[in-house]
C-alpha cells in the first residue's frame, strides 16, 4: 500500500511539474536551467553540441552536390558558352541561367563531376559555388 502511495505521489509530483513548467516565463525557464546546470554540474547545451558533431559527419559523407552559378564574371560570353556545353542547353536557356545568377547549374552531380564543372566555370571568370 505505500508503494501505490509513493507511485501515485510521483506521478501527481511530475504532473504539477509539467504544469508549472507551461505556466512559467521564458525569462523563469532560464533561470531555472542555469540553476540545474550550476546544481548539478551538467549543462544543457551537450546535447545540441553532440547533434551538430553528428551533422559534421553527414556533411563530410556528402555524395552529391548542386553546381550554382554565383557570378558569371567579367567575360558573360565565355561563361554563357561555358555553361551551353557543360548544360547541353540551347544558347538563349544558358544565357537565362547566367542572366539570373544564381543559379544552378547541375543537381545531384558527383564530386567529381561537380569539380570539373567548377574548374570550367572558373576558367573563364565564373564565380561558382558546390552545395
Amino acid at each position: 500500500m505505500i508503494k501505490n502511495l509513493e507511485e501515485n505521489k510521483m506521478a501527481l509530483d511530475t504532473e504539477k511539474i509539467i504544469a508549472d513548467l507551461k505556466e512559467a516565463s521564458i525569462l523563469e525557464l532560464n533561470d531555472l536551467v542555469s540553476a540545474i546546470e550550476e546544481e548539478f554540474g551538467v549543462s544543457a547545451a551537450a546535447p545540441v553540441a553532440a547533434a551538430g558533431a553528428a551533422g559534421g559527419d553527414a556533411a563530410a559523407e556528402q555524395t552529391e552536390f548542386d553546381v550554382e552559378l554565383a557570378s558569371e564574371g567579367t567575360a558573360k560570353v565565355k561563361t554563357i558558352k561555358a555553361v551551353k556545353d557543360i548544360t547541353g542547353l540551347g544558347l538563349k536557356d544558358a544565357k537565362g541561367l547566367v542572366d539570373n545568377v544564381p543559379s544552378v547549374i547541375k543537381e545531384g552531380a558527383s564530386k567529381e563531376e561537380a569539380e570539373d564543372i567548377k574548374a570550367k566555370l572558373e576558367e573563364v571568370g565564373a564565380t561558382v559555388n558546390l552545395k
